[in-house]
């Protein structure tokens, strides 16, 4: 990437978190494929791979490796390919950063590191150190609820100094948070919701898009949202959304992926497969979740 263009966005729009698919606790890299192939189709502005959707936690290497050889197929440089490289390690990160540039991802999605709770000043290091050993836009990742660890606004301002560091993925829960980072820094550092039904709210003070776990089921309504705001047509853009929302709730009324993975088996788009810690949802859940997914078809 030309220096020119180091602090320009990967994409605006809905890039879709995706989910990773097992078959009897291999992973799937076919039913992966098509996945991606009907991202693409529905009109999603990128695919991002390897992140917590993907249970990346769980995922060994060769099997990451793999995953994001098979997105860059499907995309075949349609669309950016975003990898999920974050590790509460930083010598971790900074190598699976160099492997994901090395085999074709476009940028990083990097979560702040997370359980052993760097000082602030360790995780800005931690940061930098995997922004200078790559030559890729890098999106910085904050959800505090999973990590423990949030990414202040005046920490983001800081790292946005970096020229590879473009954008954040806002999870945090607060749209004030992001409403800030949008006003303290404009385009230097670009702002991705991170929560689906924060989608809207993000847009209207200045974001330029998602990651999201919903657009694995609806991408293609997800990418209409957009369009439609885009287009300055609210009022429709948030009576789709509205409608939207009591699926969003299902999705995150259990630990995420489990609950997207059971509504897209009821769909058969993949199995219902995790891998533990997480288990799918229960019955009751799991019924609601393919009722409202249904309605989707």
């Amino acid at each position: 990437m030309s220096k020119t263009n180091r602090k320009k966005p990967p994409f605006s729009g809905v890039g879709t978190a995706l989910i990773t698919p097992f078959c009897d606790g291999a992973v799937d890299l076919a039913a992966f494929r098509r996945l991606c192939e009907r991202q693409i189709t529905f009109g999603a502005a990128a695919l991002v791979v390897c992140g917590t959707t993907g249970e990346a936690i769980t995922l060994k290497n060769r099997e990451k490796a793999a995953l994001l050889s098979t997105a860059c197929e499907a995309a075949g440089g349609c669309i950016p390919v975003v990898a999920g490289t974050g590790s509460a390690d930083t010598r971790v990160a900074v190598a699976t950063a160099k492997y994901a540039e090395a085999h074709g991802a476009d940028a990083l999605l990097v979560v702040t590191p997370y359980y052993n709770k760097g000082t602030r000043e360790g995780v800005i290091r931690h940061y930098l150190s995997v922004a200078d050993a790559v030559d890729l836009p890098i999106i910085l990742y904050n959800v505090p609820s999973r990590t423990g660890v949030d990414l202040t606004p005046k920490e983001v301002v800081r790292l946005s100094e970096h020229e590879n560091i473009v954008a954040i993925k806002e999870a945090s829960g607060d749209i004030d948070r992001a409403a800030d980072i949008v006003a303290a820094l404009g385009k230097k550092c670009a702002v991705y919701s991170g929560n689906d039904g924060e989608f809207l709210p993000t847009l209207s003070v200045g974001g330029i898009g998602i990651i999201s776990v919903l657009s694995n089921l609806l991408p293609r309504q997800m990418t209409e949202v957009y369009r439609l705001f885009m287009a300055g047509k609210n009022a429709e853009a948030a009576a789709l959304s509205a409608r939207m929302l009591p699926l969003v709730r299902l999705l995150f009324a259990d630990t995420n992926p489990a609950p997207v993975k059971a509504a897209m088996a009821s769909l058969d788009l993949c199995r219902d497969e995790v891998r533990l810690p997480l288990t799918v949802p229960e019955e009751g859940l799991y019924r609601r979740l393919a009722a409202e997914a249904a309605r989707w078809k």
